[in-house]
């Protein structure tokens, strides 16, 4: 049974499904709830201006230890971003020039705004301390430090040199470049934990390493378990490969909404407890709610509500969850041309002259305009139960659709069956 005293920061992110590894548990403990605040840092890949899915679990990581009282650091990797990493998934980039990479790191800054208090962030790019140093130099202060040996064994290396391509001495340089990073903002900054996935623990702990061998303070890891979906993959992209992004230009706030609202009834609680804001003792609540009925969704309503308030701003949930309704059946009543956009791009949009819907179009004509592939398929649609005028089934044949029907300002929804939607804009 809860005391109900909140739970010691590492305590919480176990129980939030939010600890992976962490290099020394009973010393980070410590530094935590003794030596308050402690400055942590992530990094950030600045070859996109937005960030996407994936981003956000070291994000996460940031929040919770801004919200326990603890200093972020986001370092935009503007050096190690251009080489790829060990996992082999970049294994050629062009290097940015600086008005690109400054304009990737504006739009960065500017999704971080929604996700951190950035009055208490530092946001520093990794290539201001690297550009200047000489290789012969960074040989002698750093290399020397870490064995071939060493390297080779942690396991995102070891799994790129059995894999068919091998890797690269770029690549492979990888490990060392970030555990500079590490040491460099220790040094600047104070900085005494790095946090991230757990498919960077290698790199963290070379990091913590490498501070030890140069006789520092001890430095710390933490990781949290990657985001998978059920096929095992890293979360982040659509069925159809489409990576989920966190710019509302590149991934709606609706399909954004409809990502999380889509999780597996068996992912849900654990994706609940990491990214939603609320206590641990009310979400419990919840789950075990979920868990009762499940065909309510419960779990995942929690969490694309609390995914998409988090990053696109309380602001946009509301016409979120109605656009949501709206493909769940719900009243289209109240709802605004603002409101339907949102389905844009998630739903076919078929145009229609204001003139002809003036002068009255048959549902007949209509249906055959949009879910139907002929007049005599959508008379069959209508009388089989399967026509539905903004959510409203149509029984009539003859029935005649006009201004007067509008949802909203220009727009109506066509619904064939259960799922096949249209939306009509008048112009």
């Amino acid at each position: 049974m809860s005391s109900g005293l909140p739970l010691p920061l590492i305590d919480e992110l176990a129980a939030r499904d939010l600890l992976a590894n962490v290099t020394d548990r009973a010393g980070l403990a410590e530094l935590l709830a003794k030596h308050a605040p402690v400055t942590a840092y992530a990094g950030y890949d600045p070859t996109s201006s937005s960030l996407h899915v994936g981003n956000l679990v070291p994000t996460i990581l940031l929040k919770r230890l801004q919200l326990a009282g603890h200093r972020p650091i986001v370092v935009v990797g503007g050096a190690t971003g251009m080489i790829g990493d060990p996992s082999g998934q970049s294994a050629e980039r062009n290097l940015l020039d600086d008005a690109t990479l400054a304009a990737n790191v504006a739009g960065i800054r500017a999704q971080l705004a929604h996700l951190l208090d950035m009055d208490g962030v530092v946001l520093v790019n990794n290539a201001d301390w690297t550009r200047g140093i000489g290789y012969l130099e960074f040989l002698r202060d750093i290399g020397k430090h870490l064995t071939i040996n060493y390297m080779t064994a942690k396991d995102s290396v070891a799994a790129r040199l059995s894999s068919e391509h091998g890797i690269s001495y770029t690549e492979f340089s990888y490990m060392l470049l970030q555990a500079f990073d590490f040491v460099h903002l220790a040094k600047a900054h104070g900085c005494r934990l790095q946090v991230g996935g757990n498919d960077q623990y290698g790199n963290i702990t070379a990091g913590c390493e490498l501070a030890r061998k140069l006789g520092m303070m001890q430095l710390y890891g933490l990781t949290a378990p990657l985001l998978l979906d059920s096929s095992g993959n890293k979360m982040g992209k659509t069925s159809t490969g489409e990576r989920i992004w966190l710019d509302g230009a590149r991934t709606s706030p609706y399909a954004f909404y409809q990502y999380w609202l889509n999780v597996e009834d068996a992912r849900a609680p654990s994706l609940t407890r990491v990214f939603s804001l609320r206590p641990l003792a009310e979400l419990e609540d919840l789950l075990r709610e979920h868990d009762a009925d499940r065909a309510k969704r419960l779990a995942q309503r929690e969490l694309a509500h609390a995914m998409t308030t988090w990053v696109h701003g309380a602001a946009s949930i509301a016409r979120v969850e109605a656009a949501s309704r709206v493909m769940f059946g719900g009243e289209l009543a109240g709802l605004t041309d603002d409101d339907l956009a949102l389905l844009a791009g998630t739903v076919p949009t078929v145009e229609i002259a204001r003139g002809d819907l003036a002068a009255g179009v048959t549902i007949v004509d209509l249906l055959a305009r949009t879910v139907a592939d002929s007049k005599g398929a959508a008379r069959r649609l209508v009388t089989q139960g399967g026509a539905y005028l903004n959510n409203v089934r149509i029984a009539d044949v003859e029935r005649t659709v006009t201004l007067a029907d509008l949802a909203t300002e220009t727009m109506l929804v066509v619904r064939g069956g259960k799922k096949d939607y249209r939306l009509v804009r008048v112009r």
